[in-house]
């Protein structure tokens, strides 16, 4: 379960990060192309970002291990 959880954030993650390099490059936002601003477009966001914090994580998590 864990395993499938980490790819799943690093899948959000990335495309995450893909649409941040859109917006600072050409000035546009794959979420807002396809949902406007909306409640739905904030929540994309916001699970993208708990993404990030899961993976931070289970790195420490994994760091944590190593040092045992």
């Amino acid at each position: 379960m864990k395993h499938i959880l980490e790819l799943i954030a690093w899948i959000l993650v990335v495309i995450g990060a893909l649409n941040w390099g859109l917006v600072g490059l050409f000035n546009f936002d794959v979420v807002n192309y396809f949902f406007g601003i909306s409640t739905i477009s904030m929540v994309i966001y916001d699970i993208i970002g708990l993404s990030a914090i899961v993976l931070v994580v289970f790195k420490i998590m994994k760091l944590a291990k190593k040092k045992k």
